[in-house]
């Protein structure tokens, strides 16, 4: 059951991925990773620690419910008295290198590892994200406007960074157990609704 660790999950799952992809005989920006990076991670200061080139970044900048499937999977909770909640994950990727053609070939490397292996399912998923057999999330590229993108750099520490947004979905929280249902404090029989019962008896 993909619980509250497959958000984790996901991104883990890109980054040990990636950074296989990187590793391969092809590529010639050797040494190159991927990471997972947060607000603070992109801080000038701290970025030869945490982000040291060559890498590429992962960064989950917004989580929100997937709209079509929303309403589906609460009706579904309803009947077996679970929690549902399907979320999409939104990444930018960010590639960070010595020199512009670094980023480039870093870059282009996981578009085409991405676009090569859109679905992640079975052994490409990470296991602490505790999934069932059958689950699988998509990692698609979203369509975000340049200036949206700009204005996202604008609420980080660091300057622009060429980025592509991508969107993982649809990653499933599930509740590990049933809401109880309700103590039955009263029962009634043979009572009869004042509006159905004959004349002279209501």
């Amino acid at each position: 059951m993909a619980g509250h660790p497959s958000i984790a999950a996901v991104g883990r799952s890109l980054e040990r991925l990636l950074t296989a992809a990187f590793a391969e005989s092809d590529f010639g920006v050797a040494g190159t990773r991927a990471v997972l990076a947060r607000t603070e991670d992109f801080a000038t200061a701290n970025l030869a620690a945490t982000i040291p080139a060559p890498a590429l970044s992962i960064f989950l900048y917004r989580v929100d419910f997937n709209k079509t499937m929303r309403a589906a999977w609460s009706a579904v909770g309803f009947h077996d008295g679970r929690s549902h909640l399907p979320l999409d994950l939104h990444y930018l990727i960010t590639p960070w290198g010595e020199n512009a053609q670094d980023e480039h070939a870093i870059l282009g490397k996981a578009l085409e590892f991405l676009e090569r292996n859109p679905i992640l399912t079975g052994p490409l998923l990470h296991p602490t994200g505790t999934w069932q057999p059958h689950e699988a999330v998509q990692i698609v590229l979203e369509e975000v406007s340049t200036e949206a993108v700009m204005r996202t750099f604008d609420s980080l520490p660091t300057d622009y960074k060429l980025s592509v947004p991508y969107i993982a979905r649809v990653v499933r929280l599930e509740s590990a157990r049933a809401r109880p249902a309700p103590d039955v404090v009263e029962v009634t029989t043979g009572a009869v609704p004042d509006a159905l019962a004959p004349r002279g008896l209501a």
